[in-house]
């Protein structure tokens, strides 16, 4: 029986199966019963993509999205200048930009920055495990945004918007390319200890229906049966609970019939059924202790690790967009000890990051997965005074001018470097690349137009990149 791709996310089936079923049959196998017929109905009336077929062959079919949220400072990372060095402890040449807060002299980096790879890229050494892998990773040093504000330019990053509600990448690329898995969320969120700035605003799914939010996972906890609480009924066999279930199901499709069109209604159905869908695979899918040895020593330990492993059986299992979070707030924000936080945070994540890259390599995932690992800016080249004008904190403050980050895999040209800041690190000066650029490279990436994804809302047609976007040709 042919299948058409699942661009629900609740494992509906092409109608031409109808009649090679009995209507009892179709109602479960379809995933959601009545309720999930409707909302499917309603989605596939939509007027802009064909249902599940992007508008042509893309590279990747997966995106694994590293947000390390807070600002990770472009000049102790992927942007060394040397510049900086030399006029430590002066006054730029120039009016510094403006930034969220006062900011002084010039502080170089604390950090060594050592070439790597055949392609020579420099990176700080605080990143000694994910250096190794930079013939397979474009680092994007011209990336800019518009604001040096936490939670609009996370917004602007997550969803195309700093301050109108808009859906986020996950929700667009579920709602575009659809479900491989109908007991999986096509778009999960982990985040260890709690919710970044801006919560579950960054995974939102606004004006787009409520099935292609993100999940969020607790990743802190190591017990698969507690990183989604309440999953199983110890007491129900699946039987009794199918049967439960059945009812349950039967009685919203009554109030349903009452109140057409109300989509909070339908998403509310649907998390029902995929509640009861992820009762096995979500467990499955979370146990990273079913991984041999030698993958669990190549990932490391910490819930940074731990979560990009995770990140991997998700994609492995058909999920299309994870995003990981380094934590709740803003891990990377490094107002002051540039040394030690930056340090520090990199230190949870470095291995895992190098893990995740020769993992997916190594079983012809990478190919097809295109990961991407950011924060919502950069950090300032000058040091941060306090917050009274005095003192200096030997820390920075937000950089929304130039910052840097890193994608690899999904068709991305690995060894390559895009654009430049200026001599200090300061401001993209060459080939600037800006939020709607990213987005739109990487919808191209994945088979799609971002001018041609569209979805129609409030009488008008709109999209991920708005106005904007161009794609970067350079490192493709």
């Amino acid at each position: 029986m042919m299948k058409d791709i699942d661009r629900t996310g609740l494992g509906f089936e092409s109608p031409l199966s109808i009649e090679a079923l009995g209507r009892r049959q179709f109602l479960r196998r379809s995933g959601m019963g009545i309720g999930s017929l409707a909302l499917a109905g309603m989605l596939q009336k939509d007027n802009s993509v064909q249902a599940g077929l992007p508008h042509f062959p893309g590279k990747a079919k997966h995106v694994i999205h590293v947000f390390l949220n807070g600002g990770m400072s472009q000049v102790d990372t992927f942007d060394p200048k040397p510049e900086l060095t030399k006029r430590a402890g002066q006054m730029l040449p120039f009016d510094n930009l403006q930034t969220e807060r006062r900011t002084g002299v010039a502080l170089p980096s604390p950090f060594k920055f050592t070439q790597h790879g055949e392609s020579g890229i420099p990176v700080s050494e605080i990143f000694p495990h994910l250096s190794k892998c930079v013939d397979d990773m474009a680092v994007i040093r011209s990336m800019y945004a518009e604001l040096p504000n936490h939670e609009m330019t996370l917004m602007l990053m997550n969803t195309g918007d700093q301050r109108l509600v808009r859906p986020s990448f996950g929700s667009w690329l579920t709602w575009g390319m659809g479900s491989e898995n109908e007991n999986l969320p096509g778009f999960v969120a982990l985040c260890p200890g709690g919710l970044p700035v801006g919560g579950a605003g960054n995974w939102r799914s606004a004006f787009l229906p409520g099935v292609y939010q993100g999940t969020l996972v607790d990743t802190s906890k190591s017990d698969p049966k507690k990183l989604i609480t309440d999953i199983r009924n110890e007491r129900l066999s699946v039987e009794q609970q199918r049967r439960q279930y059945d009812l349950l199901q039967k009685v919203n499709a009554r109030h349903l019939e009452q109140r057409p069109g109300e989509v909070e209604l339908e998403a509310r159905i649907q998390s029902f059924e995929m509640a009861y869908r992820m009762q096995t695979e979500a467990t499955d899918a979370f146990d990273v202790s079913q991984e041999p040895e030698h993958i669990l020593k190549l990932y490391g330990d910490g819930p940074q690790n731990r979560q990009l492993l995770m990140a991997r059986r998700l994609v492995e299992r058909g999920v299309r967009f994870v995003q990981t979070w380094h934590g709740s707030g803003q891990p990377w924000d490094s107002h002051s000890n540039i040394n030690g936080s930056h340090r520090a945070v990199a230190s949870q994540c470095d291995q895992g990051l190098a893990a995740l890259i020769q993992d997916l390599k190594q079983r012809g995932l990478l190919d097809e997965t295109l990961i991407l690992c950011t924060g919502e800016f950069g950090r300032t080249p000058s040091v941060e005074m306090g917050q009274n004008g005095s003192g200096a904190s030997q820390g920075r403050d937000h950089n929304h001018w130039g910052f840097s980050l890193w994608m690899a895999g999904g068709g991305i040209k690995g060894g390559t470097i895009h654009g430049a800041t200026d001599e200090f690190g300061f401001k993209a000066v060459e080939d600037r690349v800006s939020i709607h650029d990213l987005h739109a490279t990487m919808l191209h990436l994945l088979g799609f137009d971002h001018e041609q994804l569209t979805y129609r809302y409030a009488g008008r047609d709109f999209r991920l990149t708005d106005v904007h976007g161009s794609v970067v040709q350079s490192i493709i």
